[in-house]
């Protein structure tokens, strides 16, 4: 066996060798068959969150994004008892800042892409006239309906703002809870209550069914925002900076935008 013939050898295993590494360094031929990146979002971003997700797919062939959507307080103790998740997208702060007291963010992934109003609406045909926050005690509004303060964003930003107007003792025993703001609207939207206090987006998305009479101004709730960032331990860490980056993008910042939220 010539040297000639031995090096020739060498250099085609070489070769074999190098493009196999770069194939699985960009997800081989079958790209990221058989991977998937867990999502666990505040159910207000699911129709956004689809949308980019479809977007973060196509740019990554047999990747599967798995998405987790419920309201952020119950999705923080899905992660803290050891869910796998790998991005956490929540509807506030209060949740992420008690996931990053434990050490469960991954810090310098966090961002806030996306900021939300809180609205009053009704029911699309209702006669109901509500002009102000105090109108919500009127005798004609027996149903009001709101998340869960405990574990739903929205339940909470509803309670300041009730708060803020001096409301929040007077309407206790008008109140009726949701255990998402998504099932909020759909009480609202299925006639079922008076009225009911969700964000814009979720009004919008349902523009047909409900009809928003009042926006509470900024100032009588904390500002909604939506902080996210990969989870500690995350096995798709990579994969999960590059969906946080696609969130971030101007690309995406169209998606939040056409569905109603405001950039962050």
């Amino acid at each position: 066996m010539t040297v000639k013939f031995i090096i020739d050898i060498m250099l085609i295993a070489l070769a074999g060798f190098t493009a196999s590494a770069c194939g699985s360094s960009n997800g081989g031929q079958n790209g990221f068959a058989d991977q998937k990146l867990t999502v666990s979002a505040a159910i207000s971003l699911k129709d956004a969150f689809t949308e980019i997700g479809k977007n973060f797919e196509s740019r990554h062939p047999g990747l599967k994004v798995d998405f987790n959507f419920g309201s952020s307080g119950d999705l923080k103790q899905q992660i803290i008892a050891g869910a796998p998740v790998d991005v956490f997208a929540s509807a506030s702060a209060k949740e992420m800042d008690e996931l990053d007291g434990t050490g469960l963010i991954v810090k310098d992934t966090l961002i806030e892409p996306a900021v939300n109003d809180l609205v009053l609406v009704v029911p699309a045909a209702s006669s109901i006239n509500i002009a102000a926050m105090a109108d919500l005690g009127k005798s004609g509004i027996n149903r009001i309906a709101l998340g869960n303060p405990e574990t739903v964003p929205a339940g909470r930003y509803a309670r300041d703002a009730l708060s803020f107007y001096g409301l929040w003792d007077n309407l206790k025993p008008k109140l009726v809870y949701g255990e998402s703001v998504r099932q909020v609207l759909d009480y609202v939207a299925q006639d079922e209550v008076d009225a009911g206090l969700v964000y814009t987006t979720d009004a919008k998305s349902r523009a047909d069914k409900v009809r928003v009479v009042l926006t509470a101004p900024a100032g009588s709730h904390k500002p909604i925002i939506y902080p996210m960032a990969v989870i500690t331990g995350s096995k798709q860490e990579q994969l999960a900076r590059r969906f946080l980056a696609l969130v971030a993008s101007d690309e995406s910042r169209h998606v939040f935008e056409k569905l109603g939220f405001k950039s962050g």
